[in-house]
């Protein structure tokens, strides 16, 4: 697809999805093109909505052999955000930010779930890779039965916040029928120290509940908000690839 990527064909562009009550997501889809894939992964994008990097992440996933679906999420407001890593882009997606709810969302997920299980060899549990907001709303995401395994990368405020209202969304951690991982960066303003421990005690906690799934957060050295993505001013290239490294390996174990 791009340079940069693992070798491998692939095939991509937008598909439009039928969501709930005839909403149409406009999702981009990218699959191996010469082999079946291995299994399917939502991917949830950043505030910035579907720009070229989440289109490129889930090209590298399709590379790895994964069938890869990325969703607006805010598909009611904005379903064509695609802005830049500065302060007009930030502003515009904190503003669509604000008016996503849980509720919707997840609907809008489990559309897209259907969708994807629906695609031949695909029916099957299917993963989930989120970033910032995404990563938040992975959490979410992760209680829905068809969802095998979840990445959810610097998903801020999980402790202290949940999309439109209601418990923070760490308390839905023991309601994850899945596998959970957690990546984060240790420098992040966005998820201080007492976010970061927050996190930990819920992981632990619910693994010790269910000790057959994975409950892990890793914690990326010298890296801040944003350090898995090449185009942000904070990407650390060698916590982004112990990333890399743990979401596939993560994918690999268990889809």
């Amino acid at each position: 697809m791009t340079t940069g990527l693992p070798s491998g064909s692939v095939s991509s562009g937008w598909r439009e999805v039928p969501g709930p009550d005839g909403l149409r997501l406009r999702c981009w889809w990218a699959r191996p093109a010469q082999r079946p894939a291995r299994a399917a992964v939502l991917v949830l994008p950043e505030v910035f909505g579907l720009n070229a990097w989440v289109r490129s992440v889930a090209g590298r996933l399709a590379a790895e052999g994964y069938a890869a679906l990325a969703l607006p999420i805010f598909a009611r407001t904005a379903p064509d955000l695609d802005v830049g890593y500065d302060e007009a882009g930030l502003a515009a997606g904190r503003e669509h930010r604000d008016r996503v709810s849980a509720g919707p969302f997840l609907a809008d997920a489990s559309a897209a779930i259907a969708w994807l299980r629906a695609q031949p060899g695909l029916d099957r549990p299917v993963g989930c890779l989120g970033f910032c907001f995404g990563g938040h709303l992975a959490m979410l995401a992760a209680t829905l039965p068809e969802v095998a395994a979840t990445c959810d990368v610097y998903g801020a405020r999980v402790s202290s916040f949940r999309p439109g209202g209601g418990e923070p969304t760490l308390a839905v951690v023991p309601e994850i029928p899945g596998h959970l991982l957690c990546l984060a960066g240790d420098s992040d303003p966005l998820m201080p120290p007492a976010e970061l421990r927050a996190i930990d005690t819920a992981l632990a906690a619910a693994a010790a509940r269910q000790p057959r799934l994975e409950r892990r957060l890793i914690v990326a050295p010298a890296a801040g908000h944003g350090f898995m993505c090449d185009a942000r001013a904070d990407f650390r290239p060698e916590a982004a690839a112990l990333g890399w490294q743990a979401i596939l390996d993560l994918f690999a174990r268990r889809l």
